[in-house]
Formats: C-alpha cells, sequence, structure tokens
C-alpha cells in the first residue's frame, strides 16, 4: 500500500516530468520549424541550414559519377557545388537511381535535381527549371559488329537498354524498340557489349567521354536525333526566390570563366552552346 505523502511525491514527480517532457519535445519542434518557419521560402530555408540537397545518379559519367578514389565527381556535381557556393551554402548531394529522381524531389528529398534533366514542356507543366546550361544531342549506340540497326527507325523490335522514365527511353519507343530497363548509362553499355540487348539510345556526351575514357570499347553511334536538347537544374514548383538565385549564379559563372573551365574539364568545349 502507498501512504498518502508518498502517492503525493509520485504524482509532484510524474507532473514535473511530464512538463520536462513537453518542454523537451517543444524545443525540439521549434528548431525543426526554424528552418521551415511559416512565411520563409525554400532560399531562406537552404541559407538558415547553411546546405542545398542536391538529388544526382552517381552513376551517369562524365556528368554525375564516382572517380577512382570513390568521391562523387562530374560536371553536374561540380556546377551544383559551385551554384551552391554562390548562394553561401554546401551542396549535400542524396544518389538516387534516375526513374525515382522525380518522386525524389516531389517527397522533399532534395531541394534541387543535377542530372542533366532534359528541359521538356510536359516537365515544365510540374516542375521548374534552371536556365538552360547544357546543350546536346541523343545518339543511337549499337556493338560495333552490329550491320542491322542503322538509323533510329531500324530499332523496332529490337532490344534498347533504358531507362523508363527518360526522354531517351520516350525517343526509343517511338521508334518501336522493346524497352529493357536499365538503372543507368553504364549498365546499358554492359548489356549492349555482352549482346543481352541491341542498342541504347543516350546522350552524345556520355559516349564521347566513354570513348575517351575506354577507347576500346566495341560500340558505335549509328544515329542521332535532329535536334539538340536543353538540360536545366530541376526543382519543385512555386520557389522562384530559389530559381532566380541558381540563374544568377550561372550566369555569374559564364561570366567569370568558371563555367568554361568546368566544362573543358569534362569536355573540352563549352557544352552550353
Amino acid at each position: 500500500m502507498i501512504k498518502g505523502s508518498t502517492r503525493l511525491y509520485m504524482a509532484l514527480a510524474a507532473t514535473a516530468l511530464l512538463a520536462f517532457n513537453l518542454t523537451a519535445c517543444g524545443g525540439k519542434q521549434e528548431s525543426n520549424n526554424e528552418a521551415n518557419a511559416p512565411g520563409r521560402n525554400l532560399l531562406e530555408s537552404i541559407k538558415s541550414n547553411g546546405e542545398i540537397t542536391v538529388g544526382t545518379e552517381g552513376t551517369y559519367a562524365p556528368f554525375t559519377f564516382h572517380d577512382k578514389e570513390g568521391k562523387l565527381t562530374g560536371f553536374d556535381v561540380q556546377v551544383a557545388e559551385e551554384v551552391a557556393k554562390r548562394l553561401g551554402v554546401k551542396a549535400k548531394f542524396v544518389e538516387t537511381q534516375w526513374d525515382g529522381m522525380l518522386a525524389g524531389l516531389d517527397a522533399g528529398r532534395f531541394d534541387m535535381v543535377a542530372n542533366e534533366v532534359t528541359i521538356r514542356d510536359d516537365r515544365k507543366e510540374k516542375y521548374d527549371f534552371s536556365d538552360p546550361y547544357i546543350v546536346s544531342k541523343a545518339v543511337l549506340i549499337v556493338q560495333e559488329s552490329n550491320t542491322d540497326i542503322k538509323k533510329l527507325a531500324d530499332l523496332k523490335g529490337k532490344k534498347s537498354g533504358q531507362s523508363l522514365t527518360s526522354d531517351l527511353g520516350d525517343i526509343a519507343k517511338a521508334n518501336g524498340a522493346e524497352i529493357v530497363q536499365i538503372e543507368g548509362f553504364n549498365q546499358a553499355i554492359d548489356l549492349l557489349t555482352s549482346g543481352r540487348i541491341d542498342a541504347t539510345i543516350n546522350d552524345k556526351l556520355s559516349f564521347l567521354d566513354l570513348k575517351k575514357q575506354r577507347p576500346d570499347v566495341p560500340i558505335k553511334v549509328v544515329d542521332e536525333t535532329d535536334n539538340a536538347s536543353q538540360s536545366g537544374l530541376l526543382f519543385r514548383k512555386d520557389n522562384a526566390e530559389l530559381v532566380s538565385a541558381v540563374n544568377k549564379a550561372i550566369a555569374d559563372m559564364k561570366a567569370d570563366g568558371t563555367y568554361l573551365n568546368i566544362s573543358n574539364t569534362y569536355f573540352g568545349e563549352d557544352v552550353s552552346k
């Protein structure tokens, strides 16, 4: 049996403990809300947090990949790091497969996507893009010994390795190809050289980089799209302040030569034109 004085003591102690917990929880909530306070836009939250989270594949050389030491690097990675620097924050990269990239942006896993995302009208209905910073064409790649596929129309009924939601996959589908889902450029090339797919449509700059790194890989380009595509950094809608700040950073990078230095490192030329 609990005596009256003891019962009173325990009740007071429980009340004090409850008050402490409520205070602690309230303090934590206040801290979380600090970065997302009502009325604070995403740019202000990013600056308050000191970092911008960036979605990228990490398997798409030379745009985003891991070097021999395992460090994430590439053209898009360096551009994003330079943009972050000019915003006064650090870039925190979140690696994910392309097919989950847009869903990750929707879910708020990152603030921006840097992964050579083609600017398309259907994407612009749901997302905002920065000003274009890459211009490139899509090319049709086959095994060096392949003489059956000479143009995009020859893909009809052939197996083409593509990410399901990319515009490159859309080009393959439009030309009648049977799509074999891949996780990235490297896997597509592996499947192609091992004969498990007939072709892949991919970025011309990625192909040129691969041939520079691995000149003996037995593949060739047999066709390319007529029109060059423009790529931009990708954002959720209604973050005009962030998009405007990023556009200024890109413009300043181009004006002071930083963009050209990064572009020359990976492509030997200015790939913004």
